[in-house]
C-alpha cells in the first residue's frame, strides 16, 4: 500500500510465526501438532477428538515456521510498514500469543548487541523494534532534510499505567508515591486518548533509542512461570513519532509526522498449567481479562455489531485507533509446536484468524505549516507555565478529591452513553439504507411485473 485513499478500507495484516521446540520439549520428546507450510502461507494443526485424528487448517497473510530467521520476517512484512511511517501514517504493529512463543523475542531480540556491531550492523537476532529504528534513521539520514525524532515507553500492569523512561526517583519514599499514582488515560477530542504525563524522549541516533529500550525493559514486571522463565506480566508500547521538513516548489515550509507504535503484549496463560500462585494468579487474572476484552473487541469489529467494547480495559482503549480506526496496523500471532500447548495454540490461531476480517480506514497525517506548529508550541508554553503558576501560587481551581471523582465518573458515563447512542445511530442508518434498497428493488420487480402483465394482457387481446 503506498499512498491509501481516504475512504479505502483495509484489512489489517495478520502474521503466523511458529517458534522451534524449546529444550523442555526437546527433552521430553513432545510431540509436533503444528506444521507451517510458509510458501502456501498455511498453518495446519493435528488434534485427536474421540480417537479421530483432526487437521485444522489456517491461512493468513504470511507464514513464518520454526526455521524463519529475524530477518525473514522483517524484510518480508514489517519494512513496507515503517515505510508508510515515513510517509506520514500512523502505524500499530503488535505480537500476541501464549506465554513463552517468543512474543518479546520477535518484538525486541536480543537489543542489548544492537550497539556493539560493526560498522552500525545489528545482530542476526535483533526483532523488530531495534530493525525499524535503524531502517528509519538510515532512511531519514539518506533524504538529507531535517526532522525530529521522539519516543515514548509506557507498561500497562494491572490496569495501571507506568512510564517506563520517567527519571530515577532519588528518595525510595519518592518512588513508591510515584507507584502508587499511575498515569491517567484521557480523551484527546479528537476521538482518540492520550497518557497524560508521559515522559517523551527526544532521539538523534539509533543509539540513544537502544540505550532507553535497554533501561525500559530493564523496568518491566517480569517473573519465571513453568511456561516461561522469563514471562512478561505486562503489556509495554513504544512509540516513535517522526517529524519530517519538507518544502513545497512555492518555497513554504511544512511538517509531516507519522508515528510506529510497537507493542508487545503479555502472554495468555492456563494458571494451571504455569503454576502461577497467589500474587501472580491474580497478575495472570488481569492479563487473561485485558487480552478477553481485546477478543470481545475484535468480534464485535467483525461481526460489525453496534457497541465495541473499547471502554472495558486500558489496552483496547490505548488500540483503539488500530483496531478498526484510522491506523495500519499488523498482527504478529506467536504458537509453539508442542502438543502441550495445543489447547492454546488453537485459542490463538483462532483469535488470530478472526482479526483477519477487520477493517480500517488508514490516513495519512495532515502536514503542518512550519510556522502553525511553532506557533502550536509556543502555546503549549504558554500553557504549562501558566500551569505551574497556578500549582505554585495556589490560584487555581480546587474541589474536594470525591467530588472530583464523582464529576469525573459522571463524565466516563456519559462518553459511553454518548458512544452506544452513536453505534445505534450507525446500526439504525444502515438499516434504514438496507431497508430503502429493498423497498427500491421491489419497486423495480413490481414495475417489471406491471410491464409483463401489460404485455400479457395485448398479446390476450390481440390472440382473441
Amino acid at each position: 500500500m503506498s499512498r491509501v485513499d481516504k475512504e479505502k478500507s483495509v484489512n489489517v495484516q495478520v502474521l503466523l510465526r511458529c517458534r522451534p521446540f524449546s529444550d523442555d520439549e526437546l527433552r521430553s520428546n513432545a510431540p509436533q501438532v503444528v506444521t507451517c507450510n510458509d510458501y502456501q502461507r498455511e498453518v495446519a494443526v493435528t488434534q485427536t477428538i474421540a480417537g479421530k485424528q483432526i487437521d485444522r487448517v489456517f491461512t493468513f497473510d504470511k507464514v513464518f515456521g520454526p526455521t524463519a530467521r529475524q530477518r525473514d520476517l522483517y524484510d518480508q512484512a514489517i519494512i513496507p510498514i515503517v515505510n508508510e511511517v515515513l510517509e506520514g501514517f500512523n502505524c500499530t504493529i503488535f505480537a500476541y500469543g501464549q506465554t513463552g512463543t517468543g512474543k518479546t523475542y520477535t518484538m525486541e531480540g536480543e537489543c542489548r548487541r544492537a550497539k556493539s556491531g560493526p560498522e552500525g550492523q545489528l545482530p542476526s537476532d535483533a526483532g523488530v523494534i531495534p530493525r525499524a529504528v535503524k531502517q528509519i534513521f538510515d532512511t531519514l539520514e539518506r533524504q538529507n532534510t531535517e526532522y525530529s525524532v521522539k519516543v515514548t515507553f509506557l507498561e500497562l500492569y494491572n490496569e495501571e499505567i507506568t512510564d517506563l523512561l520517567a527519571p530515577e526517583e532519588i528518595s525510595k519514599v519518592a518512588l513508591e508515591e510515584r507507584q502508587k499514582k499511575p498515569l491517567p488515560l484521557m480523551e484527546d477530542g479528537k476521538g482518540g486518548v492520550l497518557v497524560r504525563g508521559l515522559e517523551e524522549e527526544i532521539v538523534t541516533n539509533c543509539s540513544e533509542i537502544f540505550s532507553l529500550l535497554e533501561r525500559g525493559s530493564a523496568k518491566r514486571r517480569t517473573a519465571e512461570t513453568l511456561l516461561n522463565k522469563q514471562s512478561s506480566r505486562s503489556h509495554s508500547l513504544f512509540s516513535i513519532t517522526i517529524h519530517i521538513k519538507e518544502a513545497t516548489p512555492e518555497g513554504e515550509e511544512l511538517i509531516k509526522c507519522g508515528k510506529l507504535n510497537l507493542v508487545d503484549l503479555a502472554g495468555s496463560e492456563n494458571i494451571c498449567r504455569s503454576g502461577a500462585r497467589e500474587g501472580r494468579a491474580r497478575e495472570a487474572g488481569e492479563i487473561n481479562k485485558s487480552l478477553l476484552t481485546l477478543g470481545r473487541v475484535i468480534t464485535a469489529l467483525v461481526e460489525h455489531l453496534g457497541h465495541v467494547p473499547y471502554r472495558d480495559s486500558k489496552l483496547t482503549r490505548l488500540l483503539r485507533d488500530s483496531l478498526g480506526g484510522r491506523t495500519k496496523t499488523c498482527i504478529i500471532a506467536t504458537v509453539s509446536p508442542s502438543v502441550h500447548c495445543l489447547e492454546e495454540t488453537l485459542s490463538t490461531l483462532d483469535y488470530a484468524h478472526r482479526a483477519k476480517s477487520i477493517k480500517n480506514r488508514p490516513e495519512v497525517n495532515q502536514k503542518m505549516m512550519k510556522s502553525t506548529l511553532i506557533k502550536d508550541l509556543y502555546g503549549e508554553i504558554d500553557r504549562l507555565k501558566a500551569e505551574v503558576y497556578a500549582a505554585r501560587e495556589k490560584v487555581g481551581v480546587y474541589i474536594p478529591k470525591d467530588r472530583y471523582q464523582m464529576e469525573e465518573n459522571e463524565r466516563k458515563a456519559m462518553a459511553d452513553q454518548i458512544e452506544q447512542m452513536t453505534a445505534s445511530l450507525e446500526t439504525n442508518q444502515k438499516q434504514i439504507t438496507d431497508l430503502q434498497e429493498k423497498y427500491d428493488s421491489e419497486l423495480q420487480h413490481s414495475a417489471d411485473l406491471s410491464k409483463k402483465l401489460e404485455a400479457t394482457e395485448v398479446n390476450y387481446i390481440s390472440y382473441l
